[in-house]
């Protein structure tokens, strides 16, 4: 996966600090230092409320892939499972106690893609428009120059698990993982 945003795009350094999280979860401590040293990154932290150049990340995950051999995209869903139970903590305030999976999708454009704005001018996260297709079906329009839908569909899974409703939910990208705009339908099994 190469960068396909401009040399000036920035990411919150809440992904870089959950990047390492993941990678030390996954792998060990060590494998994160070699990762950021082989993908030429010299600096040694990266901090929560600080922003860094998204081709860090895309840098590091490239050499992740190269180091384990998973492909980017599987790395990506993978970390964005991880991801989920960090940002429902921190953005719990925005989440309403009776929702589940099909009501965090619903509202993660205005609920959670609000209050990261709300909370930090600066970021930028993906456009993603869901659309009902029946009580039992959303249709998610994933839309970022970063292509970075592997992390969404992630997401997604990670959201599923964390309300138990892993087994409920299916997850299937319509279109190119590592396009601007990727669809993602999301079928909720028992759902009447």
């Amino acid at each position: 996966m190469e960068a396909r945003v401009g040399r000036s795009d920035m990411m919150h350094g809440s992904i870089f600090v959950l990047l390492k999280r993941y990678v030390e979860n996954a792998f060990d401590y060590s494998t994160w230092v070699r990762l950021v040293e082989s993908a030429g990154i010299e600096r040694t932290a990266y901090h929560m409320h600080e922003m860094y150049p998204t081709d860090e990340l895309f840098g590091i995950v490239n050499k992740a892939s190269e180091a384990t051999g998973i492909p980017i995209y599987d790395l990506m869903e993978s970390y964005g499972e991880f991801l989920v139970p960090d940002l429902l903590l921190v953005y719990k305030k925005y989440v309403k106690p009776e929702w589940r999976t099909y009501e965090m999708l619903l509202n993660t454009e205005e609920a959670m893609h609000g209050a990261v704005k709300k909370e930090d001018g600066r970021t930028s996260p993906p456009k993603l428009l869901v659309t009902k297709q029946g009580p039992s079906r959303l249709i998610v329009d994933y839309h970022s120059k970063r292509r970075m839908a592997g992390v969404a569909v992630g997401i997604i899974k990670g959201i599923a698990k964390y309300y138990h409703e892993g087994e409920e939910v299916s997850v299937t990208r319509l279109t190119e993982p590592h396009a601007e705009r990727v669809q993602i339908v999301v079928d909720f099994l028992k759902r009447a």
